[in-house]
């Protein structure tokens, strides 16, 4: 027997709510470890070492991504006008979970930097912010990458959401603004505190789906 829609939607509110909460925890437990200097294969150093031997011209690129994915344009433009575009097509739930999605994820990340307190490399060639861990650019990524996929379950939404936050990822090191460890803890953040807020989406995104 098919069990009743209303059952199904709780079941997958149900594990997005877990997964997200797994995630969170992870990144909080990659913060200890890296407070406790637990690296056992000293990778931050030398993917910091790798990506400084990569071409210049791939700067570029990183000071564009640092732009698009940070600061006032990401923090607030962006959410803003997401939710907007999709209140103007009548997908206000939506809207409203994209919008609270990134902005409890940046309250995140901002409460992982503030804990951990982690120094930046020092060959950092962009104006950041207090705190190396987690890298709320990719946090933003991953963010909007989730956002998207629930929204637009669709494979070339989720290739395209996953080659947009690893090459945010890229760009956070190869600017040297993040250790590659950060970047892993931002997309666990942004990706965690996503399926949290979808999770209590859930019934009502599927509702408006269904009015279509």
């Amino acid at each position: 027997m098919t069990p009743p829609a209303a059952d199904v939607d709780v079941t997958v509110a149900l594990r997005r709510a877990v997964v997200g909460v797994v995630l969170v925890l992870l990144a909080v437990v990659l913060g200890i470890m890296i407070a406790v200097e637990v690296d056992p294969f000293d990778i931050d150093t030398w993917w910091n070492g790798a990506v400084g031997a990569l071409s210049p011209s791939l700067t570029g690129l990183s000071y564009a991504l640092n732009f698009l994915g940070g600061g006032w344009f990401a923090t607030y433009l962006v959410p803003i006008g997401g939710c907007l575009a999709l209140v103007a097509v009548r997908r206000w739930r939506a809207g409203l979970f994209f919008l609270v999605a990134s902005g409890l994820s940046a309250g995140m990340v901002q409460v992982l930097k503030n804990v951990f307190g982690r120094v930046r490399p020092e060959d950092m060639l962009v104006i950041s912010d207090h705190g190396s861990f987690p890298s709320g650019h990719t946090a933003n990524a991953a963010t909007i990458a989730v956002v998207a996929l629930i929204l637009l379950p669709r494979v070339w939404v989720g290739v395209v959401a996953a080659a947009w936050t690893l090459l945010m990822a890229f760009s956070r090191t190869q600017v040297h603004a993040h250790w590659f460890s950060d970047t892993i803890g931002g997309v666990l953040v942004g990706a965690g505190m996503a399926l949290v807020v979808a999770a209590v989406f859930t019934l009502p995104l599927m509702r408006e789906r269904s009015l279509g």
